[in-house]
C-alpha cells in the first residue's frame, strides 16, 4: 500500500484539518469536536446537517456551505459518526430554525443520526436517502442503499432552507426528490482502506463489478469486462426499469466518479449515458460530471438519474458556493 499518510490513526483529522485551513472562507472545523460546519451561519435558517463514514470525499464536508449543508459530520473511514458527534454538529449548526438530517440508508447512519435526535430533545426532521437500485437490502442497509443521489437532496433542499422554508416543509420537498431519484455503480477495482492495507475485495482485471456500493459492497453480479457503450445501456435499463412510468420528462444527470477514473473517462460514459437515455423518453435538462461520492481510491462510476419537475429544477439552479460544489445563475 502507498498512501500519503502520516499515521494511519491520523488520517481523518489531518485531512479535516487541511480541508478546513483550504476552505478558510467557507467553512470552520468545529471548536469541541472534529465536524465541518458553515464558516458564516445564515440565523434563523433550518440547518441541514449529514455526515458518514469518510472516504467519500467530496461528501459530505464539500458540500458545506451556501445553499447546501450547515454542517457535516465524518466518522472514521467507511464507519458512521459517533451520536455525541453528530449531537455537537446539530447543536453548533442550529441558528433558531431546527435541524434537517440527511441520512444515507446505511444501518450504522440510521441508528446513530436517530440516537442523536433522540438526545438533542429538539425540532429535528430525517431525511433518508435510498438511491440505489443495484439491491434491495446489503451488509450494510436496511433497504436501499443511498449513494451519490445524496448530493441533489442536498442541493435541492439547501437551496429550499437558503430561501427560508420551514422544517416540516424542507422534509416533504427532500423525500420528494429522494423519490424521483435512482442510481447504479460498476466498480473496475477494489477499494484499499488503509487501516486493512490491503483491497476490500479481489477482482480480476478482465472482471467488473455491477451494482457496487460505495463502501465496496458487492452488487447484483460479477461479470467480464465489457465496452463502455454496453456499460451504459446496463446502467440505463436498471434505472429506467426501476422507474418504469416515471422514466419520461426532464432529469439531473450525474456520472459520479469513484475516485480512481479520469474525467476522460467520466465524460465518455456521460456521452454513451445520454445517448440512451433520451431515446428512453427521458430529456437532460441538467448534468454533473465529477468525483463527488467517492470510494477512496475505486476505479468505476455511478450513473444517477433525477426526474425534475419545475420547482426542483430552479431550486437546482439556485446559487451555491461550497467547496466541491459552486455556480452563480
Amino acid at each position: 500500500m502507498k498512501k500519503l499518510i502520516n499515521t494511519v490513526d491520523n488520517v481523518v483529522n489531518e485531512s479535516l484539518a487541511g480541508f478546513c485551513a483550504a476552505h478558510s472562507d467557507i467553512v470552520r472545523l468545529g471548536a469541541q469536536a472534529p465536524f465541518v460546519q458553515r464558516a458564516h451561519p445564515k440565523p434563523g435558517k433550518v440547518a441541514l446537517v449529514s455526515g458518514g463514514g469518510s472516504g467519500h470525499e467530496p461528501l459530505h464536508a464539500g458540500f458545506v456551505g451556501h445553499g447546501m449543508l450547515d454542517a457535516a459530520c465524518p466518522g472514521q473511514i467507511f464507519t458512521s459518526p459517533t451520536p455525541d458527534l453528530i449531537l455537537a454538529a446539530a447543536e453548533a449548526a442550529d441558528t433558531g430554525g431546527g435541524v434537517l438530517f440527511i441520512v444515507k440508508n446505511y444501518e450504522g447512519d440510521v441508528m446513530n443520526f436517530d440516537m442523536a435526535r433522540e438526545m438533542s430533545g429538539k425540532p429535528i426532521e430525517t431525511v433518508i436517502t435510498d438511491d440505489d437500485v443495484a439491491v434491495e437490502k446489503s451488509t450494510f442497509s436496511i433497504g436501499r442503499r443511498g449513494v451519490a443521489g445524496t448530493l441533489i437532496v442536498e442541493k435541492i433542499v439547501g437551496a429550499a432552507a437558503e430561501e427560508g422554508r420551514g422544517l416540516a416543509a424542507l422534509k416533504t420537498l427532500g423525500d420528494r426528490v429522494n423519490a424521483a431519484t435512482r442510481s447504479i455503480g460498476i466498480a473496475l477495482t477494489s477499494c484499499t482502506v488503509p487501516a486493512a492495507g490491503k483491497p476490500m475485495f479481489d477482482i480480476a482485471e478482465d472482471e467488473m463489478e455491477v451494482g457496487v456500493g460505495i463502501h465496496g459492497e458487492p452488487g447484483r453480479r460479477r461479470v467480464k469486462f465489457r465496452p463502455a457503450a454496453e456499460i451504459a445501456a446496463e446502467m440505463v435499463n436498471a434505472i429506467t426499469s426501476d422507474l418504469g412510468e416515471r422514466a419520461r420528462g426532464e432529469a439531473i444527470v450525474l456520472i459520479n466518479g469513484f475516485g480512481a477514473t479520469p474525467l476522460l473517462e467520466l465524460y465518455l460514459m456521460y456521452d454513451a449515458v445520454r445517448k440512451r437515455l433520451e431515446p428512453a423518453g427521458i430529456t437532460v435538462a441538467r448534468s454533473l460530471v465529477g468525483n463527488f461520492v467517492t470510494s477512496l481510491d475505486m476505479a468505476g462510476c455511478s450513473l444517477t438519474v433525477s426526474m425534475l419537475d419545475d420547482e426542483m429544477r430552479r431550486l437546482w439552479d439556485a446559487p451555491v458556493h461550497t467547496a466541491a460544489l459552486r455556480w452563480r445563475i
